[in-house]
């Protein structure tokens, strides 16, 4: 625990609020803008002398339920709430994720995007939105259901899935789609996760080899993919990734080197049968 970093911390969170920002009257007599140390006690629930001993550098280790309590009373984003937990010597807990929607921002910048491909995925490789050149590229990724709505258990159980790769690209891919898995897997085994990993060992002896290796890390998301399109043949692309850690989503923008036959195939995507705007879960 480091008293010094978690006062201060604690105290720039607490001035940079305002009483309105909380529910809380301003009154006629503050003088000075944030919150006081006796609004912050109320909001997280605990004594006013409590709440002053930690930003005074004193008093004994916060508990993780104190934690919590100043990070909801303080309104901490999910990094700041993280960042709290770590300067008192504690994990925080679990980031709950939402992948029932996708988010404002996810949702704003796809709607830009226009015709380019691009996929709003959920932590769990999930179709949440793709643009209409994505659905020309890939086909209706959110018309999947049960187990089926993920990336990686179509990978392995789907042969048209596995249509839209060169052969000679199907072992690495497999790897890739894996280790997204297994990091949604380490961070909640007992969740979806947990359950798309025990389905697909249930149904595919591939999966099972490739689960045992235990793969972190298989660098690819910078590098040149190749795509086959049942009419406009094979493309090379790039897919950029834009992260939302706070709710569990990912938004790959697919794009060709500039001036390449790829790109031209690219701007055909338009002649290419895709009705209606972007379409969503």
């Amino acid at each position: 625990m480091d008293r010094a970093l978690l006062a201060d911390f604690l105290r720039a969170r607490r001035e940079a609020l305002q009483p309105e920002d909380v529910g809380l009257s301003r009154g006629s007599r503050r003088r000075t803008g944030g919150l006081r140390r006796e609004e912050v006690a109320v909001l997280a629930g605990m004594s006013a002398d409590y709440y002053s001993r930690i930003e005074q550098r004193r008093g004994p280790i916060p508990s993780e339920q104190v934690l919590a309590a100043l990070a909801q009373g303080l309104k901490l984003s999910s990094s700041e709430r993280e960042h709290l937990f770590a300067l008192a010597g504690h994990s925080a807990p679990r980031r709950v994720q939402r992948d029932e929607r996708v988010s404002p921002a996810m949702r704003r910048i796809v709607e830009r995007l226009g015709d380019t491909p691009a996929i709003v995925f959920s932590q769990f490789g999930e179709t949440l939105l793709q643009t209409r050149g994505a659905v020309a590229l890939f086909g209706d990724y959110t018309r999947f259901s049960g187990m089926s709505r993920y990336l990686v258990y179509r990978w392995f159980t789907d042969p048209a899935q596995r249509a839209l790769y060169p052969p000679e690209d199907h072992a690495l891919r497999g790897r890739v789609f894996t280790v997204d898995l297994r990091a949604a897997y380490t961070a909640d085994p007992a969740g979806t996760a947990g359950e798309i990993v025990e389905a697909l060992l249930a149904v595919s002896p591939e999966f099972a080899e490739v689960w045992r290796l235990h793969e972190v890390d298989v660098s690819h998301h910078l590098d040149l993919k190749r795509y086959r399109h049942p009419e406009l043949g094979e493309l090379e692309m790039y897919s950029w990734r834009l992260v939302d850690p706070d709710e569990g989503q990912d938004l790959l923008v697919f794009m060709a080197e500039p001036g390449s036959p790829s790109e031209q195939k690219l701007q055909r995507l338009a002649t290419v049968k895709c009705s209606g705007g972007p379409t969503t879960t």
